[in-house]
């Protein structure tokens, strides 16, 4: 590939987007779908679900409305029902939606340390019937960062934590599709942090292997810096928890569990919660990247695998240069962002990097070794990203670029949390926001309010 991969954010913003054609691209967008006028002052995340010949979006229109629309696949057009929530500045306050064994479609979202905002649809399939319910009325008074997934078996939780940054507790509900109820999954919270920290997971996310696999820090305040601590645990049914090595460990998981400890990265060392990015290498095991202070000061990125019974690692850069984070709120780019480890050839990994100083890039290492093989700088600016699967040379160029003229405006894309039975075929939806702003209020003058468009790419 001649360019060089970037990082795939938690917020999925990039730097380019309209429709011209790249020779180069793998997709091109055979259709294009406008659905509504959406924010652009400050970005948060929109759900795209695609189940049976039915598609369905998740959103908050130009006025902050929560807004839930719904189209065949053969349609064009939008029945919308507008759901009683609206939405602030904050960022983290993303929606998010599945579908259940009999056709019920779920809505969770629009929730920072408030009581659970949760909504189900009275008519299997039908988006315009969803009604508020409750769950288990218990610890759902402070609710963030819902999550729907599927156990072992494939009945649906949900998970969110309750309480806030540096005081918070994440607990699972189990839907009972007969009864239409919720009950705890879980005696207890799946992390705690005994009110002194909290937990910032990644996953848990069923693997190839069967199981269940999660990396997190602990977090001792609202500042961002006070992350330490990076830290992994799996299970075959989310219930029963061990180390990388096998050791059943009990519920729930406390940062006095040194065993299931990576690397113990002290308060203001370096790692930011989403940093932490997992991923196996040709034999299956578990390898970690992130970023930390090196015992100079200056910002690394560090990559570890279980392997003989404990976590070896290394820092695969040689950066000469500190970066600096801190505070509160959805952060914007803090200096240093990476990506996941990825296999780039035979023996050989690749993780990307943006980095404020050195710009963007890509680092090649050996993956028995994780000796560095190399390292690729290159423009910032025409820094490619890899989002939903697809590295952003392989869209129809055009499409990255925003349309809207102002500064700081990007392109928001968010891929299909269901999936569509056309071969070759991926939806995403397009928008265009400025960065995040640590949950505040912008002051005038704000840019147009941007389009929320359906684009459906086809492969060639």
């Amino acid at each position: 590939m001649k360019s060089v991969l970037s990082l795939l954010t938690v917020l999925l913003l990039c730097t380019s987007s309209a429709y011209s054609e790249a020779a180069e691209s793998k997709y091109r967008v055979v259709d294009s779908i406008e659905i509504d006028k959406v924010p652009s002052w400050f970005p948060v995340g929109f759900c795209l679900l695609t189940h049976g010949d039915q598609q369905y979006v998740a959103y908050y229109n130009e006025k902050h409305q929560m807004i839930a629309a719904q189209r065949g696949l053969d349609e064009r057009t939008w029945q919308k029902a507008e759901l009683p929530s609206k939405v602030g500045w904050d960022s983290h306050n993303y929606i998010t939606m599945c579908v259940d064994s009999r056709g019920d479609i779920h809505l969770a979202g629009n929730m920072h340390c408030v009581p659970l905002i949760y909504f189900r649809t009275q008519t299997p399939g039908d988006a315009t019937t969803f009604q508020r319910e409750a769950m288990t009325g218990k610890q759902e008074n402070r609710c963030t960062y819902p999550r729907f997934l599927k156990d072992a078996d494939g009945n649906l939780l949900f998970m969110y934590r309750n309480g806030g940054s540096g005081n918070g507790r994440r607990f699972y509900n189990a839907y009972n599709v007969e009864k239409k109820t919720w009950s705890k999954f879980l005696d207890g919270p799946l992390f705690d942090g005994d009110g002194k920290r909290n937990a910032y997971p990644i996953g848990p996310k069923k693997m190839k292997d069967g199981l269940f696999h999660v990396v997190w820090v602990w977090r001792d305040t609202p500042d961002c810096a006070t992350n330490h601590h990076l830290s992994y645990a799996r299970s075959r049914d989310l219930k029963n928890w061990t180390t990388a090595g096998g050791k059943p460990v009990t519920l729930p998981l406390t940062l006095e569990q040194t065993e299931l400890c990576i690397d113990p990265v002290p308060p203001k060392g370096g790692i930011i919660n989403g940093c932490q990015r997992l991923a196996f290498d040709s034999k299956g095991r578990p390898m970690v990247s992130y970023h930390k202070l090196d015992e100079n000061g200056h910002m690394q990125i560090y990559v570890t695998r279980f392997e003989d019974g404990k976590w070896q690692g290394r820092a695969i850069t040689k950066w000469k240069k500190n970066v600096h984070f801190s505070g509160g709120g959805a952060m914007p780019f803090i200096g240093i962002r990476i990506s996941g480890l990825t296999k780039h050839a035979p023996g050989v990994l690749a993780i990307t990097y943006r980095h404020r100083d050195y710009g963007r890039g890509k680092v090649l290492v050996d993956e028995g070794t994780f000796q560095p093989l190399k390292s690729n700088a290159v423009d910032a600016g025409k820094q490619p990203e890899t989002l939903h699967g697809i590295t952003t040379s392989e869209y129809p160029s055009g499409l990255l670029e925003p349309t809207i003229d102002f500064e700081g405006i990007r392109v928001k894309l968010s891929g299909d949390s269901g999936r569509t039975k056309e071969p070759k075929v991926k939806y995403v939806l397009h928008w265009e926001t400025l960065d995040a702003n640590r949950d505040r209020p912008r002051k005038p003058p704000l840019p147009p309010a941007s389009t929320l468009k359906l684009l459906k790419l086809q492969r060639r």
